[in-house]
């Protein structure tokens, strides 16, 4: 007797199981999960695999979303705690690691989450040797050197998150005080993800207007509209956010699945994200800080050559020098 699917469906040709556009996420706490919905409802992957050591939790995850098929186009979710399972991915998104306390900075986090990567990338990569690495945990440009150092592959394949994030808090406060939509306030945050973040007020501008043409004395000491303490709540931020609810997921999803929309689909846009900057701004040791760089199908394939100024610049290796007192004493 054949079966209700044999008489309904005839089949003409196998399945080509390999996917084109599979996407990993590792780790599926608050921001692991706001990736992956973000990541669904752009529609920018065919099949999504999520990797946890918490089974229970990594089971549950990956049914609620895969109930919710209906309302995206990604047909096939999987998990699972062995890392084969992330085989032939086009992009990894490393979203694991212990989460930042209340008052914690990024930075103190560091070595705890350099054991967790050791147990990660290279089983990640030894699956999807082909594979770009987007790294979304903290402190994510300590954390993207150290995969690069892992991984094996070029400096241009793995990639942290950085600045994307607070470039676009940086845009969204210029905006609300000025009563502008974001996307038309231009603004770039570089530097660490962090404490030390810089802010090029020479390049904040809004329909090509410079706002240093308005007011010399912006973004400093002497600004009457205080718009120096933008960048302070641009730092602070998360730390409150912490604070309110315990973690920040939301933000960080949506900005991942901007990166990932601008590598999957070869967009060629350009993102404030952490890259090796060695041999740029006087910089010379093997370090990842976020500078404006250009996403596409290989990863960090260009990168715009700023033109700071002096105080700039001084921040900017203040920024580095930061990461790399912690950074060289790192064991892994």
């Amino acid at each position: 007797m054949s079966t209700v699917k044999e008489q309904l469906i005839e089949n003409l040709v196998e399945d080509d199981e390999i996917s084109q556009r599979k996407i990993t996420i590792v780790g599926t706490g608050a921001v692991g999960m706001a990736c992956a919905i973000c990541i669904l409802l752009k529609d920018l992957t065919d099949e999504l695999t999520l990797v946890d050591i918490a089974t229970d939790r990594l089971k549950g995850e990956m049914m609620d979303l895969q109930h919710g098929s209906l309302f995206f186009n990604t047909s096939k979710i999987t998990s699972g705690k062995d890392y084969s399972v992330s085989e032939n991915s086009k992009l990894v998104i490393v979203a694991a690691g212990a989460r930042q306390q209340e008052g914690e900075s990024r930075l103190s986090l560091v070595q705890r989450n350099v054991n967790i990567m050791k147990s990660i990338i290279p089983s990640l990569v030894h699956h999807s040797p082909d594979c770009k690495i987007l790294i979304v945990s903290n402190p994510v440009d300590i954390l993207t050197y150290v995969v690069w150092k892992l991984s094996g592959l070029p400096p241009t394949r793995v990639i942290g998150s950085g600045c994307n994030l607070d470039s676009a808090r940086f845009r969204y406060l210029i905006g609300e005080k000025l009563g502008v939509h974001p996307t038309s306030c231009h603004g770039w945050i570089i530097g660490e993800h962090g404490d030390s973040s810089v802010p090029l007020w020479s390049g904040v501008n809004v329909a090509g207007v410079a706002l240093k043409t308005l007011d010399p004395e912006l973004g400093t000491d002497s600004d009457k509209d205080q718009w120096k303490n933008i960048h302070k709540q641009v730092v602070e931020s998360a730390y409150e956010i912490i604070k309110l609810k315990g973690y920040t997921s939301w933000a960080i999803g949506l900005s991942v699945a901007d990166l990932v929309g601008s590598i999957l689909k070869n967009l060629r846009r350009v993102h404030p994200v952490s890259t090796m900057v060695k041999g740029l701004y006087g910089i010379k040791e093997e370090i990842f800080l976020s500078i404006p760089c250009i996403l596409g199908q290989n990863g960090v394939s260009d990168i715009v050559k700023l033109n700071l100024n002096s105080v700039e610049e001084a921040l900017f290796k203040k920024s580095a020098n930061t990461l790399w007192n912690i950074q060289k004493d790192l064991v892994f």
